[in-house]
């Protein structure tokens, strides 16, 4: 479940309904119901915040968002988007990892969801993390 008040529109979260479970985007709120309304690429749906669920962190959302990979000497991975970074100790281990932008800098020391990310995104540059291209 995420609480009602984490979510900003543009996040992705994983949304379900009649037992399937599918990504998508929020796209708009119902506050007085505490409703998300969240597009799945073909239709928007509204949800109550305990049907929505974390999307978990990985290199197949972060390429998704349109971030490019590069592997370093060391075995660190360094994700890029524009001056946005994310840096893993390894291959595959979000479990703690760095992302900066600029001059200010983060160390994240346990694994977060996707719509996290989009957050703290947000926070340091100003614009909304999507899968759109820079």
């Amino acid at each position: 479940m995420i609480k009602f008040s984490e979510l900003k529109q543009g996040d992705y979260v994983l949304a379900e309904s009649d037992g399937q479970a599918w990504r998508g985007e929020v796209t708009n709120f119902n506050g007085d119901e505490k409703e998300i309304c969240v597009n799945n690429g073909i239709q928007e749906m509204y949800f109550n915040e305990e049907d929505l669920y974390p999307l978990p962190l990985d290199e197949e959302q972060l390429l998704k968002l349109k971030f490019t990979k590069h592997v370093n000497e060391d075995g660190s991975v360094k994700y890029m988007k524009g001056a946005f970074r994310i840096q893993t100790p390894e291959q595959d281990d979000f479990s703690h990892f760095e992302i900066w932008y600029r001059d200010e800098k983060r160390i994240i020391t346990h694994p977060i969801p996707v719509h996290v990310l989009q957050n703290h995104y947000t926070a340091m540059t100003k614009v909304h993390l999507t899968e759109e291209a820079i």
